[in-house]
């Protein structure tokens, strides 16, 4: 054999070896992409940090957990989070790089509701599977309410029905509102006022103030308050927002003699930081995590604060759930395809924190519920007392209404 023939052979020889590692390395790629189930996850977390930080924090200790048991279908969760900025441009955005560039299998997240609507209808567009785990505008299920949309938390409709039956039997006429000027503080007021109304038709309206969201005036908006002399105040604020207004409420005397409704403040996110600040009497929707004794809240709750040193706020049971309810959907479906997702989650039980819940099939919405009580101060900080736990599946339209609010999906 010649010089050039051995050069010419011992060339192939290389070639072929580098095709090999070649092949190779790109059969592990394909194994590892097939090794991991992806969830891409979207949030408001530099605008909510307050909510959200625990909120992925409760993200991380179900994806734990369900790794830990074996994953789900013979493979590992893997999370990927990102920033929405808090602009329906940039969550759009975010969700079509999760989906093009990190080729997550579903997608779920989003607080604010005008951010959850603006996902709801791009997962429409796209034929893409959506949990909306925070965002509570009662749109997402109903009027902009589609195929491939789920959502999690009890909505906007849900929490306002709960707390109106504890407002009709304040038997008080004239009422004023304030809220937060976008979707969810819109619709909260206009639901309170159609389900007041029917359950006391004498009931009167007589202040409305709807300052920005971050950007409330707060004096103003309590003096302004005070001046239409309701009987009691519908409140629909809720962070930063809602501390400012506590404070001027309290300096101005505007919560002395009136009753006060107000849906989200025994959440710990927006409680906690009132302090001894916090209103005493008021009546509202929350989650006492440190008195609640069923078994499943138990053991969250140890496993929660064993990981994080810290206790669990509303948003650590959000994002647990979420996690939870993708891996018992993903379980049912056998496949991570979207319209075998979308199947399993028809009438999906799902294992929760506060119980087991269902997903309906009438509109996608979960029956989780929420805890209803009045707010007192105990050793210089905010909690609820005398509360107790609704059930969500209790405070839903009947399925002929839901049928009509999406007769456009």
């Amino acid at each position: 054999m010649n010089v050039r023939s051995m050069l010419s052979q011992a060339g192939v020889a290389t070639l072929s070896s580098a095709l090999l590692v070649l092949a190779a390395a790109g059969t592990a790629t394909v194994a590892s992409a097939q090794a991991t189930i992806k969830i891409g996850e979207l949030n408001s977390y530099k605008a909510q940090p307050a909510f959200l930080e625990p909120y992925k924090h409760g993200m991380e200790l179900a994806v734990e957990q369900v790794n830990a048991a074996g994953g789900v279908l013979g493979k590992k969760l893997e999370l990927i989070s990102r920033d929405d900025n808090a602009n329906p441009g940039d969550a759009v955005r975010v969700a079509e790089e999760l989906i093009s560039r990190e080729k997550v299998d579903v997608l779920t997240g989003t607080f604010l509701s005008n951010i959850g609507l603006a996902i709801t209808d791009f997962a429409k567009q796209k034929k893409f599977f959506f949990l909306a785990g925070e965002p509570l505008t009662d749109k997402i299920v109903w009027q902009n309410g589609n195929h491939y949309t789920y959502r999690l938390r009890p909505s906007t409709y849900m929490q306002v029905a709960m707390l109106v039956p504890e407002a009709a039997a304040l038997k008080k006429k004239r009422w004023a509102v304030i809220y937060p000027n976008y979707e969810y503080g819109q619709s909260a007021v206009a639901t309170f006022k159609k389900l007041l109304k029917a359950a006391q038709p004498d009931v009167e309206f007589v202040g409305d103030q709807a300052p920005a969201l971050g950007k409330i005036d707060a004096g103003s908006v309590a003096q302004a308050l005070g001046d239409a002399k309701p009987d009691a105040i519908f409140n629909v604020l809720f962070g930063t927002d809602l501390s400012k207004f506590v404070r001027e409420g309290n300096t101005r005397g505007l919560f002395k003699g009136r009753e006060v409704v107000s849906l989200l403040s025994g959440e710990p996110e927006y409680l906690d930081p009132l302090k001894d600040e916090t209103p005493t009497g008021w009546i509202v929707t929350g989650y006492p995590w440190y008195g609640i004794p069923t078994p499943e809240h138990k053991a969250f709750l140890a496993a929660y604060e064993k990981k994080f040193n810290d206790y669990p706020r509303l948003g650590s049971v959000v994002g647990y759930s979420a996690i939870m309810s993708l891996a018992a959907g993903i379980k049912k479906a056998g496949s991570t395809d979207t319209e075998k997702l979308v199947a399993a989650f028809k009438g999906l039980p799902v294992d929760t924190p506060m119980g087991k819940i269902t997903y309906r099939t009438e509109d996608n919405q979960s029956t989780m519920g929420a805890y209803v009580g009045r707010l007192a101060v105990k050793d210089g900080k905010g909690v609820m007392v005398n509360y107790r736990y609704l059930d969500g599946a209790k405070f839903q339209p009947s399925d002929a209404e839901v049928k009509s609010l999406r007769s456009g999906e």
